[in-house]
């Protein structure tokens, strides 16, 4: 059964102003977003391949959590394999065009929502997964984010990650290029982890790391794919 709107307090764009501000832009670029072509498509299907494998594990149906799911396509590609799956983004503008796809392509399993990953309220022990790709560097309150996903897993459940280091960037890239870029607008407000920073932030939490891989087939690949899991 998709999850009624009722399930998901809405707390993102009308009440924190960070959240605000990445709406904005996101909004903004929405549309191109969705046009764009993956860079690294035999690295994203990899990618797609073990995070199904990790669904299908345990032999029964999940109930799956996405933060930050972009224009959904992912989503729309894994809730096939769920018992129920609700994927956020804090734009709305990226939800719409969720909505769209899904609408062409329907699932009784899939529900979207406009929520902010910093201040989403999941519940407790709700989900048996929660997926977080391309997000991490992008929240606002890192340690924040990674509490209110470790709270909504059950015992026993896993976060998975992929995430941008752009620690391992050269220097010049998250010093020079990227602050100009947010001045010109043409890029959001990013944070600069590393694989052992973010591996840290994740077991402040309490969470277990299993697996640290990377997926890339395309030259150096600074995407950390993680898997990690809640005690009991």
């Amino acid at each position: 059964m998709p999850f009624p709107a009722t399930d998901l307090p809405l707390t993102a764009t009308a009440v924190l102003p960070s959240a605000a501000r990445k709406a904005r832009f996101w909004d903004r670029i929405a549309p191109q977003y969705a046009a764009g072509a993956i860079a690294d498509m035999p690295g994203y299907e990899a990618t797609l391949r073990r995070v199904q494998a990790l669904l299908l594990a345990s032999g029964q149906a999940q109930d799956v959590l996405e933060l930050g799911c972009g224009t959904g396509s992912t989503a729309l590609r894994l809730a096939p394999l769920t018992r129920r799956m609700l994927a956020t983004d804090v734009s709305a503008g990226m939800i719409a065009i969720a909505r769209e796809r899904l609408a062409a392509q329907p699932m009784a399993q899939l529900s979207l929502a406009v929520a902010d990953a910093d201040a989403g309220t999941w519940g407790q022990a709700c989900y048996d997964t929660v997926l977080a790709f391309n997000l991490l560097h992008l929240v606002s309150d890192l340690d924040q984010t990674l509490l209110l996903a470790a709270r909504a897993l059950r015992p026993g459940g896993l976060l998975v990650s992929k995430t941008p280091c752009i620690a391992e960037m050269n220097p010049l890239i998250p010093h020079l290029a990227i602050p100009l870029a947010r001045a010109l607008g043409k890029a959001p407000e990013v944070r600069c982890l590393g694989e052992r920073g973010l591996t840290a932030a994740i077991a402040r939490q309490g969470l277990h790391v299993e697996a640290v891989e990377r997926h890339g087939t395309r030259g150096k690949d600074i995407r950390v794919f993680i898997v990690a899991r809640k005690p009991g």
